[in-house]
């Protein structure tokens, strides 16, 4: 499980501590020399926030992929082949309205009928699969091996550690939120009983003139508030959403008595046990939203006025629902890669992970399937802040089983990079390694598509990997003779490498360049891997 970060876990815990609570030839010129940009020193526009994961470093001073440049002087008018992408995630709202018109359909499948048309072992499967069936609560892995004994005696203490440390702490911080929305709540009625009004804003709340400590308090602590979201209302809306966090990993992540997976019907430690799961990827929960972002990121319908515009055009979104709400079952994860594969997907983006892998094999064999298939595989690095080359820090699926040698060459690893060019460039969350994460691409605060024909910003490696995803399927749609492991390295040897030392894991203390804790150095740039792939398809390039 990767799950979006919502702006509370980022922001307001800071809060809370401090109240102690077929190729042609292309003329243009590659993005090369980038250390010469300027930091920028204005904030940020509201478009920009939307929308800046697709702009250029050079001309806008933001880390993002330059995908507006290659639509407007590489792409054009040009019509590419379409490339069937598969979101191998949490369920996505297929009604959506920037999302509906961008779906795969299965031709060989009549919907509705309650039959296998098509002979691919699965049922109705129209847009795609749900491995989850009903299910969408889950423990993390660290949990099932608790409860049910799973790995080595070694393997069964660590997560037994893990366990017991982390919901002490969603225990505590639970608490904490609650205390907060308690103080935040009781400030607010105090000051709007002060002012007469219902509403106010942060000049109202500067001109009271506070002679009991009392309201001093109250005016601090919603001065403090509105430092992080424009409203007090947004604050209460936050706070809500962290106390249901760690209020879902309190009774079910952590709930080492829980059981998610028993209405789903099969084993799901049991690679042959078949037959379960349905035809309809949709999310079931209003919650359920990660699936729906990913998507977005990657094709969201460009140019049609509504939300945003995902990376890719000429993509179909093949929707599996793998990913519940908490850790994914290995099994699902294996099946829904060789799916994916055998359905026509030529990209899946995986934005999951969990540090225990109890059926790591299963997956391996999934991933070497597509590797022999040409499907090219993109997956989340993890957002844990770690370095994933240090040992006993995993992040699984991986393509080198924990070694040094990779198992195929068909899969990239994708790091977090925040809106700041400079320093704090990498995201805080972000997972890192020389041997474990190839590029770093925008995943800090990135606005796409939420179930419900809403929009909204969340953070994570989760939207970083679909960033790269989006990069593989313009090349893979205008350059389609290219084989997945060339679109590969073409991402990746294409990408822009800054020299400056960015902060790891949001601890100013351990810094390093991009080189050092990615196998590229680099980050993600469309327009770049764009010239580059034209120039391997013509020949003028070998990979």
């Amino acid at each position: 499980m990767i799950r979006l970060i919502p702006k509370f876990l980022l922001s307001l815990s800071a809060s809370i501590l401090l109240m102690g609570c077929g190729a042609t030839a292309l003329v243009s010129t590659p993005i090369e020399n980038i250390d010469s940009t300027p930091l920028k020193v204005t904030d940020m526009t509201e478009a920009e926030k939307k929308h800046w994961g697709h702009l250029d470093l050079v001309t806008d001073t933001i880390p993002g992929m330059s995908v507006d440049k290659a639509y407007a002087e590489i792409i054009k008018n040009k019509k590419g082949d379409k490339v069937i992408v598969a979101v191998l995630d949490s369920g996505i709202d297929l009604k959506h309205e920037d999302l509906k018109n961008v779906l795969w359909t299965n031709k060989g499948e009549k919907p509705g009928n309650s039959k296998d048309d098509d002979n691919n072992g699965y049922v109705d499967d129209i847009h795609g699969y749900n491995f989850l069936g009903d299910s969408y609560d889950e423990q993390l892995e660290a949990a099932r091996i608790v409860k049910l004994g799973l790995g080595d005696a070694a393997t069964q203490a660590k997560a037994k550690a893990l366990v017991e440390k982390e919901l002490a702490e969603a225990q505590q911080q639970k608490q904490r939120y609650q205390q907060m929305q308690q103080a935040v709540k009781a400030a607010d009625a105090a000051v709007k009983q002060e002012l007469g009004k219902e509403s106010y804003t942060q000049e109202d709340l500067a001109g009271i003139q506070a002679d009991d400590a009392a309201m001093q308090q109250s005016v601090g602590i919603l001065t403090q508030m509105l430092s992080f979201e424009d409203s007090i209302e947004e604050v209460l809306e936050q706070l809500d959403k962290g106390i249901e966090h760690f209020s879902d990993q309190i009774d079910y992540n952590y709930n080492v008595d829980f059981d998610g997976r028993k209405i789903v019907g099969d084993d799901p430690y049991e690679i042959e046990s078949l037959g379960y799961g349905d035809g309809n990827p949709q999310n079931r929960v209003e919650g359920e939203s990660h699936g729906t972002h990913v998507a977005g990121i990657i094709a969201a319908e460009r140019g049609n006025g509504k939300g945003m515009d995902g990376v890719a055009n000429n993509v179909e979104i093949m929707a599996i629902r793998a990913v519940p709400n908490g850790d994914e079952y290995d099994k699902d994860i294996a099946l829904g890669i060789r799916y994916a594969v055998d359905n026509g997907a030529k990209i899946i983006n995986g934005s999951f992970g969990k540090a225990f892998s109890p059926n790591a094999e299963w997956v391996y064999e999934a991933i070497k399937y597509a590797a022999d298939n040409d499907v090219l595989i993109v997956h989340a690095a993890g957002n844990d802040g770690i370095d994933l080359d240090s040992p006993g820090n995993y992040n699984y699926p991986n393509d080198n089983e924990n070694s040094d040698t990779e198992i195929a060459d068909n899969v990239i690893e994708v790091g977090a990079l925040a809106p700041n060019y400079g320093s704090e460039m990498v995201a805080a969350f972000s997972n890192y390694g020389n041997r474990n994460v190839d590029i770093f691409a925008p995943g800090g605060e990135i606005y796409s598509a939420m179930p419900g024909d809403e929009y909204a910003f969340s953070g994570g490696t989760s939207m970083a990997a679909p960033a790269v995803a989006g990069v593989a399927a313009l090349v893979r749609s205008y350059y389609p003779k290219l084989t997945a492991a060339q679109v590969k390295h073409i991402i990746l040897e294409s990408g822009l490498a800054p020299q400056a030392k960015v902060v790891l894991g949001g601890d100013t203390s351990k810094t390093a360049t991009l080189d050092q804790v990615s196998k590229s150095g680099r980050i993600a740039n469309a327009y770049n891997a764009l010239i580059m792939a034209s120039r391997v398809a013509a020949g003028e390039i070998t990979l």
